[in-house]
């Protein structure tokens, strides 16, 4: 019986474009390993690593995190996780990450989530949350019964700093200027696949199918064996 081989897969989208959603459905049904930049960083934030205490510092201080740090950072991660099929969110975001992942290992494929800088506005600016419990409301379709009024305490709902007009506008610049390079750099190796439009569950299907090419549903498995 051949082997197939592992799957090496990066997910790309701008902030707000459903990455957490796609992927949550990827380690579902292909039971990949997913290993989340932002996650890791917080994990060594909270633990106080050598890493951690370095990164924090340059947030603090509202720069980038080094390319070099980061790079460091993810391949460790990475390298625990050489006997199973994986999938990398929020990294790399540079072409000088990009470059040195191809050094360690060769990805396979890289899913794009293209989705419009209006729609993500529009999606991220209508996120309310009340504080104390972290109900998660949005005006669009999840909205509060009374506005900015939270359902089951009557206490007032706050839009977080991330989540304003102006800090979504330059968090989508941002990500448009850092890693349209890293598109661009996976486009030319023919290893970028684009999946275009406004809703999460319109794009997944058309994510499900390109994904069956490459691995197994554990999913249908799971569900089979616990009947």
């Amino acid at each position: 019986m051949v082997v197939p081989p592992l799957l090496r897969a990066v997910i790309m989208g701008p902030p707000g474009s459903g990455k957490g959603t796609v992927s949550a459905r990827i380690i579902k049904h292909f039971g990949v390993k997913h290993l989340s930049s932002g996650d890791l960083l917080r994990d060594n934030m909270q633990k106080k690593t050598e890493v951690g205490i370095l990164a924090k510092s340059y947030i603090d201080q509202g720069q980038l995190i080094p390319d070099d740090i980061m790079t460091q950072l993810m391949l460790n991660e990475i390298k625990g996780l050489d006997r199973y099929n994986w999938l990398l969110d929020g990294f790399p975001r540079t072409v000088a990450q990009a470059e040195a992942l191809d050094k360690e290992c060769d990805i396979d494929t890289v899913i794009d989530l293209d989705v419009p800088f209006e729609t993500i506005k529009c999606r991220l600016t209508a996120r309310w949350i009340h504080p104390a419990s972290g109900r998660v409301y949005n005006l669009e379709f999840n909205p509060p019964k009374v506005q900015g009024i939270d359902d089951i305490t009557g206490e007032p709902l706050v839009q977080r700093d991330d989540d304003k007009p102006e800090t979504v506008s330059k968090r989508l610049q941002a990500y448009d200027a850092q890693t349209k390079p890293v598109l661009e750099y996976y486009r030319k190796k023919g290893l970028l696949k684009s999946f275009s439009g406004t809703e999460t569950n319109k794009i997944w299907p058309h994510i499900y199918a390109f994904l069956q090419t490459k691995l197994p549903d554990v999913s249908q498995k799971d569900a089979a064996n616990s009947r």
